[in-house]
């Protein structure tokens, strides 16, 4: 009989409530007990979850014997803090990206988690998603054909989006903004697809108020020999556009609203898979399958610490520029 791991929530924000609702789906992912700072949250996460347990402390959750894997879903600035605490405690760790803000304390801690042998992987959305796995098969067949590059096109209308306003760190510089928490998933799909990237320049713009922020970010990356280009805002009426198009000479696959796959040989864009009620929900029980091979030490899709402090190091030089 298979495995069940048993995995502490660290984090009941929006992120961490997400996780809460599509564990229980994998039968093999059993949640133990979950953990916020903040009164409301605990408060909050028990009354949709009647059947969460909520821990003392996250120390006591972290280290009971009861606990095999620790999901961090707390704000940037605190991975590092329950990452080693997960460590210290020969978990293993699944951890929200970025993975920090502070580039030397997530080498370092990316030094740590290797060094302790259990295995480890950061939340990146697209690395098990359909649209995702169809462009890795796209390239691997040579049915798009010679490689333009890459475009990474971000709006949003208001920062943070509406469903994120409990989660107020998101619209400080400090530890939120955009780019961290959009840019970094299609900075990491970049360098999934088309090999590690380097920073060839960047610009960032921010609004007067000292501690908001970035309104607007452009940035020109190579990524295994090919362009990669990243241009982003916020503020005007529209919809919101998440976009990114992988441009081939015969064929070019572009990924919209994350997760929905589109294909163009030359005319209009055309829907690139089979029609999926829900897509993000698929994406979600998709990373909650990989996550299973990573703890099973089976073969996975799930991107580990160093791939993260790598996305992490461009996302931070893209925002030191403005």
């Amino acid at each position: 009989m298979a495995s069940v791991y048993r995995v502490a929530v660290i984090g009941l924000g929006v992120i961490g409530r997400r996780m809460l609702a599509n564990m229980p789906t994998q039968e093999r992912l059993q949640v133990v007990g979950g953990w916020d700072l903040s009164a409301e949250a605990r408060a909050a996460a028990v009354a949709d979850f009647p059947w969460l347990h909520v821990a003392e402390s996250a120390e006591a959750l972290i280290g009971s014997a009861d606990c095999d894997l620790v999901y961090v879903g707390v704000p940037p600035r605190a991975h590092a803090v329950y990452a080693r605490a997960a460590v210290a405690a020969g978990k293993a760790v699944f951890c929200e990206k970025p993975l920090g803000v502070d580039l030397a304390e997530s080498r370092a801690l990316t030094e740590l988690v290797e060094a302790s042998g259990r295995p480890q992987a950061v939340n990146m959305a697209l690395a098990s998603a359909r649209g995702a796995t169809a462009m890795r098969t796209a390239l691997r067949d040579g049915s798009l054909g010679a490689l333009a590059g890459a475009d990474i096109r971000l709006h949003f209308g208001r920062w943070p989006r509406g469903w994120q306003d409990s989660a107020a760190w998101l619209a400080k510089r400090a530890e939120g903004g955009f780019t961290r928490e959009v840019a970094t998933h299609f900075l990491y799909l970049a360098d999934r697809l088309l090999g590690p990237g380097r920073l060839v320049s960047a610009s960032a713009a921010y609004p007067r108020e000292a501690e908001a922020a970035e309104t607007h970010v452009l940035a020109q990356l190579d990524c295994g020999g090919l362009p990669v280009s990243l241009a982003g805002s916020v503020g005007g009426a529209g919809p919101d556009l998440v976009e990114f198009t992988l441009w081939g000479a015969r064929r070019s696959l572009r990924l919209t609203d994350f997760y929905r796959l589109w294909r163009s040989d030359g005319e209009d864009w055309q829907p690139a898979l089979p029609k999926i009620e829900n897509p993000a929900l698929d994406a979600y029980r998709l990373q909650l399958d990989e996550l299973v091979k990573l703890l099973d030490g089976r073969p996975h899709l799930l991107p580990d610490f160093r791939t993260a402090l790598r996305i992490q190091e461009q996302v931070e030089r893209i925002l030191a520029t403005g």
